[in-house]
């Protein structure tokens, strides 16, 4: 507990008189920190910070990467200007040695500062001080890694920059269409910063440019989880947080479908929504921040569950007795014998924000009903000159959130045609039109609707795995007691909830049957997923 002799050694403290001194002793919290802990983190509720002993430090996220933007030592504070603005704090803060702080919560500083005028008006003055650097690092633009030259309707430059933009790595981009380059440039051209250029390269040499991980860094884990979407991140981070040496193999980045989602509106703690690649980025680096390690552009080519081994594509083992299976689904493909020739060139399945370039000016169409559908549709309507909703049923009410329609309804800028469906596309290298069926009516029409994205629900992809995972019908994996009552069941125990028909493999999130494909859902599934970990875990030992 804070005494009064050491508030008194604090500057701002040491002139006030004894009654405020007296009720900061009994209000504040003393707080005690091991290096590398926060007591405060981006985005947080507003609160006041004094540093009694020890060093702290500042950090904000910049570009993707944490960015120490001031110190604080004994008789410093922390907190000025949430507490001047009323806002949330616009950076964290963390103990760079065994510290001692005291938090002073809201309702604490204001009666403080009805006791003694001058802490606030001092707190305020530190405050204008501290926004101006603020304002320095929010301007600052982050350096980039690369810069992807090619078409702007071209889908492999679509795929690159998408991989760019879901794994948060700063690029730029230079359009340039092919008649403009007579020596004939491949395309997409990855050029990096050191001048060097990669002609149409594959992700995984993408990935090794641009300085992410490719390769396990071990032989040996505790935990192996299959796939990053949201609850793949969830289990690394209470895996790590838990003292498990974790692995997470991506195919593509981190987020998962969800990372895709424009604005995700019913996630609790997030009263104005986030958008999926927001939520993918900070479990992304609290996972890693707690020692989780991340491979992307790698898949998994076998599981062997008898011999704890997982087989990654190029053949590399890894020896796990715990995997963890969070793949998620993959998108539809609408069924057009044309399609193909329209993929990546007017034809997207699934949208990110990254899309915007796509739809800014033009008229777009959207085929589907989901949420993620509603979601990319409010998105491109700020981008687009219009947004087509077709549906194939005879409402959005069935499949959509409530929120979602409302917001559709409100928005002039969309139109959504009901008992609508796409019959033919048709263009001379890029789509130029559809042919569109009303059901109700019978009659088809051709529309000018050049860019088109599906979000027609998605399907388990889950052929690689062993006979030993028990999937439905679906190809979605069975769990706890329908994974009990597959043949392949042999052990004298019945399998833990999200536990397969093969003892040590578990399967959560969107891959699993009967699970409920929403963002908390998954992540509840994965923080459960490594409770039941442990208690394997325990029984093999």
């Amino acid at each position: 507990m804070i005494t009064l002799a050491e508030l008194r050694a604090v500057s701002m403290f040491e002139p006030l008189p004894p009654e405020p001194l007296e009720f900061l002793v009994g209000a504040v919290e003393d707080i005690r920190l091991l290096p590398g802990e926060y007591f405060a983190h981006e985005g947080d509720e507003r609160a006041f910070f004094v540093v009694i002993e020890g060093r702290a430090e500042v950090t904000k996220m910049v570009g993707g990467t944490e960015r120490v933007i001031g110190v604080r030592t004994p008789g410093m504070f922390f907190g000025e200007v949430p507490m001047t603005l009323s806002t949330a704090f616009p950076a964290s803060g963390r103990a760079t040695e065994a510290s001692r702080i005291i938090k002073l919560e809201a309702a604490v500083f204001y009666t403080l500062a009805a006791m003694a005028p001058s802490v606030p008006d001092h707190v305020a003055s530190l405050a204008r001080s501290y926004l101006d650097a603020l304002q320095a690092h929010a301007s600052e633009k982050p350096v980039a890694e690369a810069c992807v030259i090619g078409p702007r309707f071209d889908a492999r430059v679509r795929d690159l920059a998408t991989f760019l933009t879901r794994n948060h790595v700063p690029f730029d981009r230079v359009v340039v269409e092919p008649a403009d380059e007579p020596d004939g440039l491949a395309h997409p051209v990855l050029e990096l910063r050191d001048g060097s250029r990669l002609a149409d390269p594959a992700m995984r040499d993408v990935a090794r440019a641009v300085g992410l991980a490719v390769e396990p860094a071990h032989d040996e884990y505790d935990v192996v989880i299959l796939g990053a979407g949201p609850a793949g991140l969830t289990a690394a981070v209470n895996a790590a947080a838990e003292g498990l040496r974790t692995l997470v193999v991506e195919s593509l980045a981190p987020g998962g479908q969800a990372g895709t989602s424009t604005r995700i509106e019913n996630y609790t703690g997030f009263p104005y929504g986030i958008s999926g690649d927001d939520l993918a980025s900070r479990a992304l680096t609290q996972a890693q921040r707690l020692g989780a390690e991340i491979v992307v552009t790698r898949t998994v080519g076998a599981i062997d569950p008898g011999a704890h081994q997982v087989v990654l594509d190029g053949g590399d083992t890894l020896v796990a007795p715990v995997a963890i299976v969070a793949t998620g689904v993959e998108w539809r493909s609408l069924a057009l014998a044309s399609v193909d020739r329209f993929l990546g060139n007017g034809v997207y399945y699934g949208a990110a924000r990254s899309d915007a370039a796509l739809a800014q000016g033009q008229d777009v169409c959207i085929v589907g009903a989901g949420n993620s559908a509603g979601q990319a549709a409010i998105f491109f309507s700020r981008h687009a000159r219009s947004v087509t909703m077709l549906v194939r049923g005879p409402s959005l009410g069935a499949s959509m959130s409530r929120y979602l329609i409302d917001q559709i309804a409100a928005n002039p800028g969309i139109r959504v045609e009901t008992r609508h469906q796409i019959t033919d596309l048709h263009g001379d290298g890029a789509l130029g039109s559809l042919d569109v069926l009303d059901s109700a009516t019978g009659t088809t029409t051709r529309r000018a609707l050049p860019v088109v994205f599906v979000m027609i629900g998605a399907d388990a992809v889950t052929g690689w795995l062993p006979p030993e995972v028990a999937r439905d019908t679906h190809g979605f994996v069975l769990t706890g007691g329908d994974a009990a009552a597959a043949p392949g069941w042999t052990a004298d125990r019945r399998p833990f909830a999200l536990e397969t028909s093969a003892p040590g493999v578990f399967a959560i999130g969107d891959v699993r049957s009967g699970s409920v494909k929403r963002v908390a859902a998954g992540v509840g599934e994965g923080g459960m997923a490594i409770a039941y970990a442990h208690q394997y875990l325990a029984l093999e030992r």
